[in-house]
């Protein structure tokens, strides 16, 4: 199932580079005209493109190094087992989400520089669909992991 994920990944990033390489082409082409206002779209289209890249990469970045986390603690056997209760629609039993939570959320505080018990903290927020601070639990996992030299 990863690898198909990330050869999902990895060909919307090449079609989004694609896209990119012929706007540019078309952007080049409306800046050397004559019109200003054709200029003024090239340079946009220069400028919105290169922004493009940059969040594309950084999201490309975040998912590979999330991953390469979930692989080094699932090595360590510190990944915990999906144990969330789910309905028939897929959504989680509320109630045992936060449970889950609570518990993750009491390991951080005892632990806090630990990005394993943040990484932990992270997919609980993901389980409760609480997506905003499972990213942002999930980049302190990163910035600690690193600061470890585990990254």
């Amino acid at each position: 199932m990863r690898g198909r994920l990330r050869f999902g990944a990895l060909a919307m990033g090449a079609l989004l580079l694609l896209y990119l390489v012929f706007t540019i082409f078309y952007a080049v082409q409306l800046v050397t005209d004559p019109q200003p206002v054709a200029r003024v779209i090239g340079w946009a289209l220069i400028v919105l493109p290169l922004l493009g890249i940059w969040f594309a990469a950084a999201e490309f970045l975040f998912g590979f190094r999330s991953e390469r986390l979930a692989v080094a603690l699932e090595l360590e056997g510190g990944l915990p087992e999906d144990e969330l209760p789910a309905r028939a629609s897929g959504r989680v039993e509320r109630a045992a989400a936060d449970e889950i939570f609570t518990r993750y959320a009491a390991e951080v505080e005892q632990h806090p520089a630990s990005w394993r018990h943040w990484f932990r903290l992270s997919l609980a927020y993901d389980g409760a669909r609480d997506r905003r601070r499972a990213r942002w639990a999930m980049r302190e996992a990163i910035r600690l992991a690193r600061a470890e030299g585990t990254l």
